[in-house]
């Protein structure tokens, strides 16, 4: 039998009780003159968000709020709720406990309550939520969006049937109605806590770092990288051999982190890169806010039109941590260029398979595949040049995204700086086969293509506030020519040049100052940091240059060098990275198509992270090892099969 044809995007598909509307989400019908920005998908009844139209979480939010006055926080994704602690009423602003049942519970689900799924098959990254309307021995009814998106039956209030099992011990047990889907359980406002979770705070030891012993020596053939392989052979050109580190003390060590601090992670960096979108869509829409990201006026425009139409589009970020039982805090946001990809999902795992390292899971497992699938979704529907310079890490980068973007089914070519490229017929840009460039992937940061807008204007502000990109044809293209012009399509999409700016750290410390990820950041220094303890960054910057480190009592703890004098600075929190065997270790993790994806981990014995600082292999161990290896602290340990 054939399924339904989903409605068009806005469409009400049903109403649930309490004449409370059901939409269709289907993000692919959407009218793009009624959908033209990121704006127009907030959803908000009496002035109060409820969430992004028109996904589960949004309807879940809208039906508590209409139906009983209660709103719940925020979350990155749906599976979150299951572990929320409270609800608020909106008019008063009290608090109410919220608590969580197993799917399997001897407290039954009841109307009203959230029905929720975890992570993965037909819910894949996000989980799921629906309102539970009516509950019967051998079945339950719920309400929901963002699922099927089609039409109700006529006369019928509410979503799915879900069949539903009452064991002899009085348990209820929820069967979902998609062979993938796996349903977590459900969520009450209730006073009444006997039979719900118990959700302990995690232990503070369980997000410390060990720097491990390898004690296998392979005695077999040292060539443990595949040099047929381009991407590999051109990373033992650049490391000058097949090794992972160049510091010969780590050349048979590792790190391991314990499985709820790599949960903690993938938590933080989904719900940061949500806040991000939040805090850059603020900031497009204040002029006073964008002129602090010292970002040509000329721009501002085509960053707006890049943000409402390509918000979607983007596939590679990074986001780099201080992890220590002191908590987790970010530093930045890579969302423009990032690195460390191949030694994360191809390296790292070769070098355990050589040394034996069979100790937990790999950190980078599925960095591979998830860039493979972001590259199945995205809108390229030709050959994809992939742009970059001549530098050796860059080389294998480039290498690597190829191959994944050829797992994918894309063609794609390289392209080694601009000198190849020439004007083709109506003045389309063309490199040296005469392929027409349309689709774009780049090492660069949007950061290089200014620095020629701001050469060609002298920096002259005027020149720049009139500066229109495409007006002058020089005889060769240039880089700019290429990444700004109106007919490419770059990934990543010009609006990240916002997210990735450090200013951005300032404006998402102002808007979310009680998140307990972000560190206190300032465009001034304030007495706080001044007391404290603080480190000041260039806006634009890269590999660790241009970086102070001052202590409590204004002597400086470390400065780097580099090429980012003349940008503006940002004042942020003192909080320096974890030390582990005199190396000080940062953890990195990436985000593929807007989700955590992959982590590794940086090492170096000074405390600033620079491009020569090590990538260690990273390995996520059960939480039971690392607090074992804590109580005896030892340095060397035997590799075991994985747990």
């Amino acid at each position: 039998m054939l399924k339904p044809k989903p409605e068009i995007f806005g469409t009400v598909i049903g109403m649930a009780p309490g004449d409370v509307e059901v939409y269709s989400c289907d993000y692919d019908s959407a009218d793009k003159t009624l959908y033209g920005n990121r704006r127009a998908f907030h959803s908000y009844v009496d002035g109060v968000f409820m969430g992004y139209k028109w996904q589960c979480v949004e309807f879940a939010r809208r039906w508590l709020y209409l139906q009983k006055g209660i709103i719940f926080d925020d979350v990155a994704m749906a599976y979150d709720i299951f572990t929320l602690p409270q609800v608020r009423k909106v008019n008063n602003n009290v608090y109410l406990p919220l608590h969580s049942f197993k799917n399997g519970s001897r407290r039954h689900p009841e109307p009203g309550a959230m029905l929720i799924w975890r992570e993965g098959g037909e819910f894949e990254l996000t989980g799921h939520v629906a309102i539970v309307t009516e509950v019967f021995s051998d079945r339950i009814r719920i309400v929901e969006q963002n699922c099927e998106n089609c039409l109700w039956p006529l006369g019928q209030a509410y979503s799915r049937e879900l069949p539903a099992t009452i064991t002899s011990e009085g348990d209820y047990w929820i069967r979902c109605s998609y062979y993938s889907g796996d349903i977590l359980g459900w969520v009450i406002q209730t006073d009444n806590a006997e039979f719900a979770e118990q959700f302990a705070p995690l232990n503070p030891k369980l997000l410390n770092l060990l720097l491990l012993h390898s004690i296998h020596t392979p005695t077999d053939n040292p060539c443990w990288l595949n040099a047929a392989n381009l991407d590999e052979a051109a990373y033992i050109r650049a490391m000058g051999g097949q090794k992972m580190v160049n510091t010969k003390v780590l050349t048979n060590r590792f790190v391991v982190m314990s499985e709820s601090a790599q949960n903690e992670l993938k938590r933080a960096t989904n719900e940061l890169h949500a806040l991000f979108l939040l805090a850059t869509d603020y900031v497009l829409q204040n002029d006073a806010l964008l002129e602090k990201f010292n970002i040509p006026p000329c721009l501002w425009e085509k960053i707006r039109l890049s943000w409402d139409n390509r918000r979607h589009q983007i596939i590679t970020g990074r986001m780099d941590f201080s992890v220590s039982e002191r908590g987790i805090k970010l530093y930045e946001y890579n969302a423009d260029s990032a690195s460390c990809y191949l030694e994360t999902g191809k390296i790292q795992k070769k070098w355990a398979q050589y040394r034996g390292c069979s100790l937990g899971a790999d950190s980078g497992e599925s960095l591979y595949q998830h860039l493979i699938d972001a590259w199945h979704k995205s809108d390229v529907d030709g050959v994809l040049h992939i742009m970059q310079d001549k530098d050796p890490e860059e080389t294998y980068h480039a290498l690597f995204m190829k191959e994944t973007l050829e797992a994918a089914g894309i063609t794609c070519k390289i392209i080694t700086g601009v000198a190849s490229l020439n004007w083709g017929k109506n003045n389309t840009i063309v490199d040296s086969d005469g392929c027409e460039i349309k689709w774009v992937w780049k090492t660069w940061a949007w950061e290089t293509a200014l620095d020629q807008i701001r050469e060609e204007c002298h920096n002259d502000a005027e020149r720049l506030k009139d500066y229109v990109p495409g007006d002058i044809k020089p005889p060769k293209p240039r880089l700019v020519d290429v990444l700004l012009r109106k007919d490419i399509m770059v990934y990543e999409p010009l609006w990240t040049i916002v997210t990735s700016n450090k200013a951005l750290l300032a404006i998402a410390s102002e808007l979310f100052p009680n998140n307990r990820y972000l560190l206190r950041t300032r465009f001034h220094l304030d007495e706080t940091m001044q007391r404290e303890g603080y480190v000041t960054k260039p806006i634009v910057g890269r590999c660790g240059e241009n970086i102070q480190m001052i202590d409590c009592n204004n002597s400086t703890l470390e400065k780097t060098a580099g090429r980012f004098t003349d940008q503006n600075m940002i004042y942020q929190a003192l909080w320096p990275l974890a030390k582990v065997d005199n190396f000080q270790l940062q953890l990195c993790t990436f985000v593929v198509d807007g989700y955590y994806s992959a982590s590794c981990v940086r090492a170096d014995a000074n405390q600033i992270i620079r491009s020569a600082s090590d990538i260690v292999p990273l390995r996520v161990v059960p939480d039971s090892f690392l607090l074992s290896q804590q109580i005896v602290e030892p340095t060397v340990v035997e590799n075991s099969p994985r747990q």
